[in-house]
């Protein structure tokens, strides 16, 4: 067996395994091969549910790799001004996403591990989506998150297009700044609700504190 495929089934293996395993397979090794597996990260659960599907539902994990290849194809196709059924292919990128999700839920959830739903969903779709990973398949140890722009970096974009992408840009800087002025306002206002009701609450002790001390005048008459 090579050292990439016992790497390979490091990353397969129960979560709950993993540190063990590795230090077993580094016992076996020597010089730069020890050092190299000594130093491989241990995943989290969201990458090591996402990896599992991989090893354990390939049709599954290419299905979802194939949609999100033919929906970045689509969309630079749409940015140079050529035909492409965008809708068609995010709709299916969707439904693959959905299925990856679903089976990487399952196989976890059988092993005592519950990773987040909106994790394993924005990692599939980076996985998907990226031009290139920087990890080998069935490897990933991070949660990823989609890309943005700089995903189509040397993609020609008509005119029209970029005057449309242009225009998202600014609609979704003026949509995040309006997110964090209105979070600043209720911020603001939470704070002046909390100094209002200790100031209440201060005025009503002394209330209390008032009427005590009279109570005991009274009894003392």
């Amino acid at each position: 067996m090579t050292l990439d495929t016992a790497i390979d089934n490091l990353y397969r293996a129960p979560l709950a395994d993993f540190v063990g395993a590795r230090t077993a397979l580094a016992k076996t090794l020597t010089g730069a091969d020890a050092q190299r597996v000594r130093k491989l990260p241990k995943p989290t659960a969201v990458p090591w549910a996402v990896n599992q599907v991989y090893w354990r539902a390939r049709p599954v994990f290419d299905e979802l790799i194939k949609c999100g290849e033919r929906v970045r194809h689509t969309q630079i196709a749409a940015l140079e001004g050529r035909a492409g059924d965008f809708r068609a292919a995010t709709d299916a990128h969707r439904r693959a996403i959905v299925d990856a999700v679903r089976r990487a839920e399952q196989i976890a959830s059988a092993e005592g591990v519950h990773p987040s739903s909106d994790a394993l969903t924005r990692t599939f779709e980076a996985l998907s989506l990226a031009p290139a990973g920087d990890e080998a398949p069935g490897r990933l140890t991070k949660p990823l998150q989609p890309p943005g722009f700089e995903a189509l970096a040397g993609v020609r974009v008509a005119p029209k297009t970029a005057e449309k992408l242009e225009a998202r840009k600014q609609a979704e800087a003026a949509a995040a700044a309006s997110r964090k002025q209105e979070a600043t306002v209720r911020k603001k206002h939470e704070a002046q609700i909390k100094k209002a009701e200790a100031a209440l609450e201060r005025a009503r002790r002394r209330m209390r504190e008032a009427e005590a001390a009279l109570k005991q005048t009274r009894n003392e008459q």
